[in-house]
């Protein structure tokens, strides 16, 4: 995802093995010292979630598992929020309330990187379809973190002040995870954050390095369907028939001009037309086409003109190869859909600033990215009251990476069967980004 990102000098950083910790120097405050100390639990912890993914919404294990060691650290855990989600609130006096998100859910893939401790775990998703369950996406390394930052920050109660939320949120993977603890109250149950933080590892960055987007980060993602009604009949006999391949095609042709034509050149957009099916027989031309769209956007607005765009191109093309107004095309926006996600400028500055001092050398704004993620809906929530900040953490072994640059290999990317990232390095890294950053959210009064 990332490696088209990255040119010049940031292509020629070398970047640690897992003993990041001795490559760099500490920030003075020994927090990347702890850091190590528990880095073998928490590769320990990494294994075990890895070995044992859990599809989304299904995640019931690994909710158990992860409330169990934040109550023994002293936070008052509250699960089954939105389905499986996990809340664990520390109180530490007055001050800011700083929210950490991480997500639990697998995907259903049968991993492939030959790991001694890969994942053989079957589950059965939404299509009913028993299937290998793999943690493809990194989200094992994203809660080894989780669990990292709140062991050093339960340990530094007397170096912060305010209310602490952590919160593992299920099925990311299905863009439902985040509005389903949402509803359930998140905001209203719970102390709301003034800020929410996390962090996703990155498939085409070396480990260790440390990305991120001021603005729009991530986009709006929309699932369309389109089902084009024709008139069927024999293949040799076209003219006693009203094709609708030949109205699909035309569609898919027509909703190229929606980006290159309707949309501002200043405004991102895609539209890209993953799925078209029709027919079953060489000479017989069918009765329907169906069509699936994926559109991406980031502001709302030109979500809002994308989305009238098919319905209206869908509907002409039909119109102009002469089908009825009771048998046109029909265009259905899957809801709820994925929002984009947006951090605050100020407040991303404010944090990548301690950041880039204390990772000298690693840490560098990258362009924004038409991938999609849930953890928008938190900022959405309440934009007026709530700042966000999600970056990356590259996840690339350093000799895997250093082949890429010269051609030798192709880096699997977030989803592939065949990606292991360099863990111990996302973790300790990650762990320490998000404990640092919420220090210095929450200084004592006076610090």
């Amino acid at each position: 995802m990332m490696k088209q990102l990255m040119a010049g000098a940031a292509l020629a950083m070398v970047w640690a093995s897992p003993a990041l910790a001795e490559a760099h120097t500490d920030a003075g405050d020994g927090l990347r010292a702890a850091v190590m100390e528990d880095m073998p639990g928490l590769v320990e912890l990494y294994q075990d979630l890895h070995a044992n993914p859990e599809l989304s919404f299904q995640e019931h294990e690994t909710a158990a598992k992860l409330a169990e060691r934040a109550r023994a650290l002293g936070f008052t855990v509250t699960e089954g929020v939105g389905r499986t989600g996990v809340v664990a609130v520390m109180e530490n006096g007055e001050g800011p309330t700083v929210m950490l998100r991480a997500d639990m859910d697998g995907l259903p893939v049968i991993e492939q990187t030959g790991l001694p401790f890969a994942s053989t775990r079957t589950a059965v998703p939404a299509s009913g379809v028993e299937t290998g369950v793999m943690h493809a996406c990194g989200h094992d390394t994203h809660m080894a973190a989780w669990i990292g930052a709140a062991q050093l920050l339960a340990e530094r109660k007397d170096q912060w002040s305010g209310t602490l939320v952590m919160i593992l949120q299920p099925a990311e993977e299905t863009g439902e995870g985040a509005l389903a603890m949402l509803e359930d109250g998140l905001f209203e149950r719970f102390p709301k954050p003034d800020y929410v933080l996390a962090f996703h590892d990155a498939a085409g960055a070396p480990a260790g390095f440390i990305g991120y987007s001021k603005g729009f980060a991530l986009a709006n993602v929309d699932s369309v369907d389109v089902v084009v009604p024709g008139i069927g009949g024999h293949g040799a006999y076209p003219h006693t028939t009203i094709d609708p391949v030949v109205i699909g095609s035309a569609i898919v042709m027509r909703l190229q001009t929606l980006v290159s034509r309707e949309i501002s050149p200043l405004d991102p957009a895609v539209v890209t037309v993953g799925s078209f099916r029709a027919g079953s027989k060489h000479n017989i031309i069918s009765d329907e086409a169906r069509l699936q769209i994926t559109v991406r956007s980031y502001t709302d607005e030109v979500r809002a003109s994308l989305l009238e765009g098919i319905e209206r191109i869908a509907r002409g093309e039909a119109i102009a190869a002469g089908m009825p107004d009771d048998k046109l095309p029909t265009v259905t926006v899957q809801d709820p859909y994925t929002p984009s996600t947006y951090n605050s400028p100020e407040f991303t500055e404010q944090v990548m600033a301690g950041l880039s001092e204390r990772f000298e050398g690693r840490v560098m704004e990258t362009p924004s990215v038409m991938g999609g993620e849930d953890f928008g809906q938190f900022y959405r929530a309440d934009p007026e009251n709530v700042q966000s900040l999600i970056f990356w953490v590259g996840g690339v072994p350093q000799e895997q990476f250093e082949a890429s640059e010269r051609g030798e290999v192709e880096l699997p990317s977030l989803h592939s069967p065949f990606w292991a990232p360099d863990a111990p390095v996302v973790i300790a890294t990650a762990t320490e980004a998000l404990t640092a950053a919420t220090l210095d959210l929450m200084p004592k009064s006076g610090g």
